[in-house]
């Protein structure tokens, strides 16, 4: 038997803010679910806990607003996701630097979400050095 990863849970101080930012920064699939949202990206998905929800289980300590590091795939080389990241106007904290990933060898680069978690786009196009 081999278990495959669902979903991950983020928290956020104000759904607008980080809504506008994972559609339009990430390009998710903004998914209405009951009081909160989900984030979709295919057939992946964080499930988004914010102000006014309660979720159950309540875990004795969830992660605080910033408190996330997420890598997601580029599709295409780095230099393109550095681009996509300035036109948008996302700090680029750090990279593009080589990192190992779910497939290997990649280039990444690093910035924030609106609440500070530390997100992170690697591409495999790059290939190995």
């Amino acid at each position: 038997m081999r278990v495959k990863l669902d979903h991950c849970v983020i928290h956020v101080s104000n759904w607008e803010r980080s809504n506008a930012f994972y559609r339009d920064v990430l390009e998710a699939e903004i998914v209405p679910a009951g009081s909160r949202w989900a984030y979709r990206f295919g057939g992946e998905q964080l499930n988004v806990h914010g102000p006014g929800v309660e979720s159950q289980p309540v875990a004795k300590r969830p992660v605080p607003p910033g408190g996330s590091d997420l890598c997601f795939e580029w599709p295409g080389p780095i230099r393109d996701a550095e681009a996509h990241l300035k036109r948008r106007g996302v700090e680029i904290e750090l990279g593009p630097t080589r990192r190992t990933g779910a497939k290997g060898a990649g280039a990444s680069v690093y910035f924030r979400d609106p609440d500070g978690s530390l997100l992170e786009f690697i591409s495999y196009a790059d290939g190995p050095d």
